[in-house]
């Protein structure tokens, strides 16, 4: 892939986009930064080079051969297709293609067959769905996973940079003894949680809680899982958090599933029951493994196993993932 362009770059993803690709040295020969209107101008560094930011419009990809989309889901149905007609491949991080029955939704380590049956779109999961996954799908090969409940610890930068501000100047407003400011989202979040991630559906459950159903089904290839999901926003600012329960039609001990988890790509296992024996949001932030922690059977299921997983959100969540699955596509 020669020429590549990131739609969104100015965002909290974007930024994570310039700094991975940079960092795992992808082929690009050159680089186009779009955004909306009122980021035009300004200049990224990539590499050394400081490149202007264009807008984001119909005529934006010509001569474009990959597309990493970070600019909402609006936007992307907007775009994308004009990216495609172009003749660029275009792995969209929104849920705008994730469950259109002709457009993949890639995980790398579960699914990177699936990159080459491709239409000119991949679609990259939701991050919460992607680190839940990457820790189901092993322990799935080896027992079975029936059911699933899910309930997830999200950080503020899953609302993006304009969350991860509020944290922070709610804190400092609320230090400074002064009023704080809600915007980014329903209600405070310094030193606070609510169980409310995206919006309400009729069936009681919000669309982030049932995109990590529709989504694993998808991923895994398997319908026949019941999940359940639980989804609550933290007041962290990077790297999301859960606890998962499942019950497998095969027991598996806790020995077990831990030397299944150590073996599988992209994690690491750290599981000791003693004070900080156990993977955090903090340590998490910035690395690019997903981290599985708290590995016990459930002694009130007999074949129950519950666990805590943890990652972070910008990038095994979003840019990492979506950069994966463009080295799968030009690895080949």
């Amino acid at each position: 892939m020669k020429n590549v362009a990131i739609a969104g770059a100015t965002g909290a993803v974007g930024a994570e986009f310039l700094k991975l690709l940079e960092l795992r040295k992808f082929p690009i020969n050159n680089l186009k930064l779009l955004a909306s209107e009122r980021s035009v101008g300004k200049k990224l560094e990539f590499c050394g080079e400081h490149i202007t930011v264009e807008e984001l419009t119909k005529n934006s990809f010509q001569g474009v051969d990959l597309v990493f989309f970070s600019a909402g889901k609006e936007r992307s149905k907007e775009f994308i297709p004009h990216a495609v007609d172009a003749g660029a491949v275009v792995i969209d991080n929104s849920s705008a293609f994730r469950l259109h029955p002709d457009v993949p939704l890639v995980v790398p380590e579960i699914n990177p067959q699936m990159v080459f049956k491709h239409k000119g779109i991949i679609a990259n999961p939701n991050c919460s769905t992607i680190q839940m996954v990457v820790a189901l799908n092993p322990l799935h090969q080896a027992a079975t996973i029936k059911r699933v409940v899910v309930s997830t610890y999200q950080s503020t930068s899953g609302a993006g940079s304009k969350g991860m501000r509020e944290l922070l100047n709610q804190t400092q407003a609320w230090l400074n003894d002064k009023p704080l400011e809600v915007s980014a989202f329903p209600t405070q979040i310094a030193f606070n949680l609510f169980p409310h991630v995206d919006v309400f559906l009729e069936n009681g459950y919000t669309r982030e809680e049932m995109k990590m159903v529709n989504e694993t089904h998808k991923i895994m290839d398997a319908p026949e899982i019941g999940i359940s999901a639980t989804c609550v926003r933290v007041p962290v600012l990077r790297a999301h958090s859960e606890a998962v329960w499942i019950e497998t039609e095969q027991k598996l001990s806790r020995e077990d599933a831990r030397e299944i988890l150590k073996k599988a790509p992209g994690i690491i296992v750290k599981d000791e029951p003693v004070d900080g024996g156990y993977p955090t949001p903090w340590e998490a932030s910035e690395t690019f493994e997903t981290f599985v922690g708290r590995i016990r059977e459930d002694f009130s299921h007999p074949k129950g196993l519950t666990f805590w997983v943890v990652a972070d959100q910008l990038n095994k969540g979003a840019a990492l993932n979506s950069i994966q699955i463009a080295e799968v596509l030009t690895t080949g």
